[in-house]
């Protein structure tokens, strides 16, 4: 069998740290991007790190035609589906370009490995699944609430037609549930790259302690958390690039049809976005401009993992803690100001 992999999305953020992790594990990654949520700085990036620049496909995951003809032209082992829109607040004001973009790509994505036997099929998930959940952290089992953004809805209704689809067909799938993914490659060759106003955390601080952006929000401080912030788990994107190198091995490994197996990837550890900035501000020794805002439409409260079923069954442990998320998102944001 061949060891092609398609990466859907591969040139975004979490995509591109996981070409690195499959190419160091011996498979051969053939990238999809449109570039419309990604930057082509990332090519260069990709080539240091790699000594080469894997195959990029430059295509959107709804056009079916162009989709078909690159199943026919390549045998699969395996498909890694990023590519989405994936901004909450975003969602909340563009809810159908979110529903038209994310369940058409993943529907034909899915129509097409049926049809040309790529069964090994990884699911980009995503946290936001669980809505506002009655306990925390949550585990693969804790029951979904209703999602609090039509980005989470869509999320929702596209682990339905992955596990849908594997029941009634001969795929092996596997939904990985992201918390809050930050941090740059240890390279600094590669990292978050949001187009625009960046919608997540991370990426608003750097860029304000560099001066891109004046001053940064913090959206509510009166939630029932610690200090009336919201919590998040923010993990290292390349311990969620490792992620899915070892749930495609597992899947291959296990080779089991009709089976959606489902794990949490968050470090477990619930931090509040005020803790996260005095972090940053300890890491970097910048002080931060930012002050309080108003709640923002599609937050939920609190949220962190047990990520107890990822550690048992895929081997898998985070390898990077908070000040090295922190300190690599710093140095990357330094490196693009260069």
């Amino acid at each position: 069998m061949s060891k092609y992999v398609l990466v859907t999305g591969g040139a975004g953020y979490i995509g591109s740290h996981t070409v690195v992790a499959l190419v160091e594990n011996g498979y051969t990654p053939i990238i999809l991007d449109d570039f419309r949520n990604a930057n082509r700085i990332v090519l260069e990036g990709l080539t240091k790190i790699l000594g080469f620049l894997p195959e990029i496909i430059e295509v959107d995951v709804c056009d079916d035609k162009a989709l078909r003809a690159i199943f026919q032209k390549y045998s699969f082992e395996g498909i890694i589906h990023f590519a989405a829109y994936k901004a909450v607040g975003e969602s909340v004001e563009k809810p159908l370009d979110y529903y038209e973009n994310n369940l058409f790509s993943l529907v034909h994505l899915l129509q097409l490995a049926i049809k040309y036997h790529a069964k090994h099929f990884i699911f980009s998930s995503s946290c936001t699944v669980y809505g506002n959940p009655d306990t925390i952290p949550v585990t693969e089992l804790t029951a979904l609430k209703t999602a609090a953004s039509p980005y989470g809805a869509t999320k929702q209704m596209g682990e339905t037609i992955v596990q849908d689809s594997t029941t009634a067909h001969p795929l092996s799938s596997i939904l990985l549930r992201y918390f809050n993914p930050v941090g740059a490659h240890p390279s600094i060759a590669i990292g978050e790259l949001p187009i625009g106003r960046p919608q997540n955390l991370v990426p608003a601080i750097t860029q304000t302690a560099i001066g891109k952006l004046p001053k940064m929000l913090v959206y509510g401080s009166d939630y029932d958390t610690r200090d009336g912030s919201c919590i998040r788990d923010f993990i290292h994107v390349c311990d969620i690039a490792h992620a899915h190198t070892l749930a495609l091995q597992y899947s291959i490994k296990n080779d089991k049809v009709n089976q959606c197996d489902i794990f949490n990837l968050g470090t477990g550890n619930g931090i509040t976005v005020l803790e996260a900035i005095k972090a940053f501000e300890k890491v970097a020794g910048v002080k931060l401009n930012y002050e309080i805002g108003p709640r923002r439409a599609g937050d939920i409260v609190a949220i962190y993992a047990n990520n107890d079923y990822a550690v048992k069954k895929l081997g898998w442990t985070c390898q990077y803690d908070l000040d090295e998320m922190m300190r690599t998102a710093w140095e990357w944001e330094k490196s693009l100001a260069k």
